[in-house]
């Protein structure tokens, strides 16, 4: 019998290795510019959150929600206040926003024994065939036969596209408050909720007017339609507060927040849903995944919101994404194809003429170190800027300066005949 050498196998992904805001690939190092899917928000390494999760780890990866709901109460406690002070229940069942806003769905249909959910052309809810039904993209459903028949849209706040023509200022907020008119000729006359993101993120990082929210939270009271705040973009401090309904969209006043993404801190899945305590009426069976609320992501939400407020990350937020936005507009005056750029805190786009520039800009983008991703799927012109919450202002400085670069390669290419 012939012997043979059995050497030890090579585990993980070993091309790829994350350090802060960096990630390294086949020992190439970028400044990741997407915080891995948007929900890589304090970077690749914070050491309390990995070495709480080894921990865990170490213990037990998986319990049934029966075994850890008193955790999550106890974690949910821990995050009162940096809530809305009406939000009083939670439901944390879910590892990925889709599920949340399914949840959220769930529960605002129930509450009000309600069916119809009104949402925005351009907005973006989750993958599966409720919240794909929901978003307002036809590019995602083309292809399929996802029914969800009781789906509204209406226009969104995006003012450089005013669906009403109408100009900043002289509005009136009609795209808020012509949704009675949707409600009364477009729907079962049975509304439950417009769910709504803050900040419209993969629509094109739209940023509402701040009397928007306002506006509409006045309507939807009039109307008795309940409002649903989809922070899995916005929430965990993406736009320098705890979630854009405490600070930059606090007028909107959400009946129900769902948050996914950044509070796994470093990429772990993790999602809820918090509400007001009357909307609290599922029963177990009526919602649930079967990784939802496991240890893991508690241990992973837990650290996050304690890292957070130890480290004053909120405080932070403001300074450098204050610092990236100006650097953002310093730059669209030198280079005349970049447009629009807006942002709250680290949440930062702008524009390019077209699609096509926008995927070309992305792939010189990677050869000056920086990874960042288009809106829609590709199907948009916005390049999206969000770096983890922790980058500091020496690397906001250095990321701009890679950008100029970018912006200087990519023209050059462009010019050449």
């Amino acid at each position: 019998m012939s012997s043979s050498i059995i050497s030890k196998p090579v585990t993980g992904l070993p091309d790829y290795v994350g350090d802060g805001i960096y990630l390294h690939v086949r020992g190439e190092r970028f400044i990741d510019c997407a915080s891995g899917t948007f929900n890589v928000s304090l970077g690749y390494s914070a050491p309390e959150i990995i070495e709480a999760l080894h921990g865990q780890l170490d213990r037990i990866a998986h319990l049934s929600s029966d075994f850890t709901r008193a955790r999550s109460a106890e974690i949910f406690e821990l995050m009162r206040d940096d809530l809305p002070p009406h939000i009083g229940a939670f439901w944390f069942r879910d590892i990925t926003g889709s599920g949340a806003n399914e949840a959220a769905i769930r529960i605002v249909q129930k509450a009000t024994g309600r069916s119809d959910i009104v949402s925005l052309f351009l907005s973006h809810h989750g993958q599966t065939v409720g919240t794909t039904g929901v978003s307002g993209n036809a590019f995602r459903q083309r292809s399929f036969s996802l029914p969800f028949p009781h789906s509204v849209k209406i226009p969104g706040p995006d003012c450089a596209n005013c669906f009403y023509g109408q100009v900043p200022g002289s509005c009136a907020m009609l795209c808020a408050r012509r949704l009675e008119d949707f409600v009364e000729y477009a729907s079962s006359g049975r509304v439950a909720a417009l769910v709504v993101e803050p900040i419209m993120g993969n629509g094109g990082n739209i940023v509402p007017p701040p009397e928007w929210y306002a506006v509409l939270r006045e309507t939807c009271d009039r109307l008795g339609v309940l409002i649903i705040a989809d922070e899995v973009q916005t929430g965990f401090g993406r736009t320098g507060s705890f979630f854009a309904s405490t600070g930059y969209a606090a007028a909107l006043r959400p009946d129900v927040i769902t948050f996914a993404k950044g509070a796994g801190g470093v990429g772990i899945p993790v999602a809820g849903v918090v509400m007001r305590p009357e909307l609290d009426v599922l029963e177990p069976w009526e919602h649930s995944s079967t990784s939802g609320a496991n240890p893991l992501a508690l241990v992973a939400l837990e650290e996050t919101i304690r890292y957070i407020h130890r480290h004053r990350v909120l405080d932070q937020v403001r300074v450098t994404g204050e610092r990236l936005h100006r650097g953002l507009l310093a730059l669209s005056r030198t280079f005349p194809d970049m447009t629009g750029v807006r942002g709250v805190g680290l949440m930062q786009a702008f524009d390019l003429p077209t699609s096509v520039d926008v995927a070309q800009f992305i792939a010189v983008a990677r050869e000056h170190g920086l990874i960042l991703r288009g809106s829609r799927y590709g199907f948009g012109r916005t390049v999206k800027v969000r770096p983890p919450l922790i980058i500091t202002t020496e690397q906001v400085d250095d990321l701009l300066g890679r950008l100029h670069e970018t912006l200087r390669s990519d023209q050059r290419e462009a010019t050449r005949p």
